[in-house]
């Protein structure tokens, strides 16, 4: 899941800020929010910090990617007016030295970059008109510049999702020489437009970069934003992931809050109980998550509801499924269905599973399965079956994958009947075996079916190529805490860049 907060520093911000999307309303302090929060990022200072690292990038496109307007004056002298007019300005040789950040508590974020180099190049119209007669002429010009940029964004919460003010944006100029072409040493008339044309030249440079890094983040936001939400959908499920207030910014961390409610057909889920508060997350990490198992809930029922819990095993894989050594002897009539070269065994799941995290157990599920198997070409099943399970799970991610451990606390058989046998019920033996395979078969192969499909998933989304380092996945009473260290994914960067730019 993504975080909150925004621009200049375009990345360090943007990355956060856009990266959880628009919904309705947000509360007037966080406090207040929390009850309705089902998720949360923790971004941490270190974090901050390698976002930083890749902001040159954006403010690269920014002055690259601005457009100048043509700028038309004139200045009285004492024997007439030099009139003037640029065109065709455009920006060269871009370098930027070093950018810096500070996070101000309860405030914003302060930006700095200094050292921006660049050159600038375009045409100039000028002349003179006087009782004496009128002279005109025009020439190519290059302008030289350095420059500090400098913006103080005010975060607040702006239809659902985060934004920000950078009306704050400041250029101190360190230079700006403005050269016509043709003259090593200018007349009087091109010293007279050179000294007062630089002053209109800094105001339209000023005026055009810090409106293009407002352009850009928004852009940027739109981008994350568009982008986080197709990571969090799959088919008619999709997830609310509206902010729930403004984020809170201290000298340590930038913390926002998102609803995490799933939208599925013509329905969405309610969170109105969450027992967040910000004691729950530590400073340790670059990265934090909080998720609530009001998150989960609502969106494994909805996936239970569209289908998604439904597993098909035949032929060889179900037969070498049943060499697994088992304590129970193996029932004749399932031996004798192996046997037939095209068994098929159907799983299901019954109801919505439920899940309950503790501190103790972990994440447990409780599930009900149902279950068919058929032999050869009959139509009818050989056996029939339902079971009630309770399986503690414990996830964890590495190599860019996802590894699901199940540890079952309990398991029954509520029901098994042979119909191509008058729906004759099996006896207490026969029982215990299906039992023991739910356990030590059924429930290790959905969790490695589940690991599979969900790491395609996720990877079909693009999360493998987020640099995601030693992720650990913490189970709390009602709620789950993942935290990781990360690379910045320059792939998304080089991507937003490629679009912006086109």
């Amino acid at each position: 899941m993504p975080c909150d907060v925004f621009p200049p520093r375009l990345l360090l911000l943007l990355f956060l800020s856009a990266a959880f999307g628009a919904s309705q309303g947000c509360q007037p302090d966080p406090a207040s929010a929390y009850r309705f929060t089902g998720t949360v990022c923790r971004l941490t200072y270190p974090a901050a910090v390698v976002l930083n690292e890749k902001t040159t990038k954006v403010i690269e496109a920014a002055f690259q990617h601005a457009r100048y307007p043509s700028m038309k004056g004139e200045k009285s002298v004492l024997i007439g007016k030099v009139l003037y007019g640029l065109d065709n300005l455009e920006i060269h040789n871009l370098s930027i030295g070093r950018s810096e950040f500070e996070l101000h508590p309860g405030k914003g974020i302060g930006m700095e970059i200094s050292n921006v180099s660049a050159s600038f190049s375009g045409t100039i119209q000028y002349g003179y008109t006087s009782w004496l007669g009128d002279v005109s002429q025009s020439v190519d010009f290059e302008i030289e510049s350095q420059t500090d940029l400098g913006i103080n964004p005010k975060l607040y919460c702006g239809k659902g999702q985060v934004a920000a003010d950078t009306s704050d944006c400041y250029l101190n100029f360190h230079k700006l020489s403005l050269h016509l072409h043709g003259n090593k040493e200018p007349n009087w008339l091109k010293k007279l437009f050179t000294d007062f044309v630089t002053f209109t030249v800094k105001m339209v440079i000023k005026g055009q970069i810090c409106k293009e890094i407002n352009k850009v983040a928004n852009i940027l936001a739109d981008f994350i934003q568009e982008t986080a939400e197709h990571v969090l959908t799959d088919g008619n499920i999709r997830m609310d992931i509206g902010v729930t207030a403004a984020p809170v910014i201290t000298a340590n961390y930038i913390e926002s809050y998102h609803k995490g409610l799933t939208k599925y057909n013509n329905t969405v889920a309610v969170i109105d109980d969450s027992v967040f508060h910000p004691s729950q997350l530590t400073e340790n990490r670059m990265l934090y998550f909080w998720v609530s198992d009001q998150v989960f809930g609502p969106m494994i029922k909805a996936a239970h509801q569209d289908g998604r819990f439904q597993l098909n095993m035949s032929g060889a894989e179900l037969t070498e499924l049943f060499k697994t050594n088992l304590t129970s002897a193996m029932p004749e009539f399932i031996r004798k269905c192996l046997e037939t070269g095209s068994p098929e065994l159907r799983v299901w799941s019954v109801h919505s599973p439920f899940i309950n995290t503790s501190s103790d157990w972990g994440t447990s599920v409780f599930a009900t399965a149902s279950g068919q198997l058929h032999c050869g070409s009959q139509d009818t099943p050989t056996l029939t079956f339902v079971t009630d399970v309770v399986v503690d799970v414990t996830a964890s991610y590495a190599d860019k994958k996802l590894f699901l451990r199940g540890k079952p606390s309990d398991i029954s058989v509520t029901e098994a009947v042979l119909p191509s046998q008058n729906h004759r019920l099996i006896d207490e033996t026969q029982i215990e075996f299906i039992r023991e395979a739910v356990e030590k078969i059924g429930i290790p192969k959905v969790l490695s079916v589940l690991e599979v499909v969900i790491t395609r998933l996720l990877n079909r989304q693009g999360v493998d190529l987020f640099d995601i380092i030693n992720p650990v996945v913490t189970p709390r009473d009602g709620y789950v805490v993942i935290e990781m260290d990360f690379g910045f994914p320059h792939h998304l960067l080089v991507d937003f860049l490629r679009k912006t730019l086109q």
